[in-house]
Formats: C-alpha cells, sequence, structure tokens
C-alpha cells in the first residue's frame, strides 16, 4: 500500500525525480548527534522560490531554532518551563532531525518542526507524545513511524505560505525514508481565546480517528472552555494544517500545563495525503 501511495504521490509531479537531487550536506558546526543518524535520508530541497525547506544539523541553526520556540511558546502560549539563555531545548533535541523554513531574502528561519524516527526510541525511552498519552495503539500499526513536534511558524509568515514548504519536505521525508505514518501533538493556546469545546466537538464530528487508533490522554481538562454548540468554529492554523493534510485526531485532548494549552494526538498516513494537496505541496519551494 505504501509503494502504491508512492507512485500516486510520484505520478502527480513529473519535476519530482529531480527536484530533490541536491545532496545533504551538514556544516562544520555539528551536535553530538549519534552516530547511526546519518543513515536517515535528509536530502536538501532546491531554493529557486523566496523559501527553502531543509533538514540542519549546525549548531548556529539550531540554536536560532530553540530562541524562535522559546518566543513563540513563552511569548504566545504562556508556558512556563525552565529555558535558560532564552532557549527551548529538551533531551529530544539530540536524538531528533531539525527541519528549517529559510526566508531567502534575509536568511532567518521562519518555519520548524522536528522529526523523531521511529527507530530511535531506543535511544529516548519512548515518543515524546507518550509523555502526554497511553500510546500502546502504536503497536497495532502496520510501517514505520516518527513523530513531528515543537512545530512553530514565525508570526510574521502565517500566510499559509510557509506552512506549506514546511509539509512539502514532510512529505517528501516519508517517501524518501518509507515513512507509514507521521504522529504528533497539534495544539491549541488556552492564552489566546479559542473556542475548545467547539473546536473539539468539530474534531470529533468530522475528524476522529477509526476506533482502533484511539488514544487516552494522561491529564484532562474537567470542563473544555467555550460554548460547543457555537454556529462558527475558528480552527487554530496549525491544526487546521494539519487536518487537510489528511490527519486524524485520535481521540481527547491532553492538558499540557507546562506550555498552558491542550494537545490533540493526531496520526497522518501517508496514503491518506489528499491528492489535491500532494500536487501542490510537492512543489513549494517555487512558490514567491
Amino acid at each position: 500500500m505504501l509503494a502504491q501511495a508512492a507512485g500516486k504521490i510520484k505520478a502527480l509531479s513529473p519535476q519530482l525525480k529531480g527536484a530533490f537531487a541536491k545532496p545533504f550536506v551538514a556544516t562544520a558546526e555539528i551536535l553530538r548527534f549519534p552516530r547511526d543518524m546519518a543513515a536517515e535520508r535528509v536530502v536538501d530541497a532546491p531554493a529557486p522560490g523566496r523559501f527553502t525547506a531543509y533538514f540542519t544539523r549546525s549548531r548556529r541553526e539550531i540554536l536560532k531554532i530553540q530562541r524562535l520556540r522559546y518566543r513563540i511558546f513563552s511569548q504566545e502560549y504562556g508556558a512556563s518551563f525552565s529555558a535558560p539563555f532564552g532557549l527551548d531545548r529538551d533531551r529530544f533535541d539530540r536524538h531528533c532531525l531539525h527541519l528549517v523554513v529559510r526566508d531567502n531574502r534575509n536568511g532567518e528561519i521562519v518555519g520548524y518542526t522536528r522529526v523523531l524516527p521511529g527507530d530511535r526510541l531506543h535511544r529516548t525511552g519512548g515518543f515524546y507524545s507518550s509523555g502526554e498519552f497511553d500510546l500502546t495503539m502504536l503497536g497495532r500499526l502496520d510501517g514505520k513511524l516518527a513523530e513531528i513536534g515543537r512545530t512553530c511558524i514565525h508570526p510574521e509568515h502565517r500566510n499559509g505560505a510557509v506552512i506549506s514548504v514546511l509539509w512539502a519536505r514532510l512529505a517528501q521525508y516519508m517517501l524518501e525514508n518509507d515513512v507509514r505514518y507521521l504522529l504528533g501533538c497539534a495544539s491549541i493556546a488556552l492564552s489566546e481565546g479559542y473556542n475548545v469545546a467547539a473546536v473539539n466537538q468539530r474534531i470529533q464530528a468530522r475528524h476522529l480517528s477509526q476506533a482502533g487508533h484511539r488514544v487516552q490522554p494522561h491529564l484532562r481538562l474537567q470542563a473544555l472552555p467555550g460554548d460547543a454548540q457555537a454556529d462558527s468554529v475558528k480552527m487554530p492554523p496549525l491544526l487546521k494544517a494539519y487536518l487537510r493534510m489528511g490527519a486524524q485526531v485520535c481521540g481527547e485532548p491532553c492538558w499540557d500545563p507546562d506550555f498552558n494549552c491542550l494537545d490533540f494526538f493526531v496520526l497522518m498516513a501517508v496514503e491518506d495525503l489528499p491528492a489535491r494537496y500532494v500536487q501542490h505541496f510537492m512543489q513549494p519551494a517555487q512558490a514567491v
């Protein structure tokens, strides 16, 4: 099934064969990653347009990433985590692949997510999401897994272009490495005034996974803020992006008091990538 999905996606974009041919080159400033991390294929995308998506191991760039994460999660979410020197870093960082989107006009990093390949779990003790959810159901999934997390977009670049570039590179990563499922947490900041009850109601009605893929949160809010019966529902941009890419929500959200947010566990299968988005997202680096 994975091979069929890959063939379908590649057929939608004849230019894809050579589009990601540039080899990944790490800079001289390398973090102390496990030696076998190099086995993961992380080929750079070309940069004919304004934005470029690529995986980095540069210490300088990862420090920029951690500053961006801290700024967004502390200022917008009201996160109360301990972060020395204004950096959001944790024990998972050194085991993850760091995917960034660079603005080619000024060299700034404007988008980010990290990828934890499933074959690194012996080093981390589990996925990050396992700290918030009972992930027993993952043992029933057939195929390679990878977790994405800490996804964030610079406040001045939330018009859709940057997230499109990011998702395109993630889709390419799935195909390059035969990853069948992406999983992770999609967050709603409680400080931003979303009608969380209505968002949850919409998700449970339209985007809920099959019963065999459900997870249980370790920590629930007794009552979700907002009116579940509201006529209109405003979805947070990142959560909306996950759903548009074919992700399913696997149950009720977990409350994360450190980040002052609610996290929905999402699961995305490569064969569920919508064709209408695949064709658009596989060539985003050409966008201006």
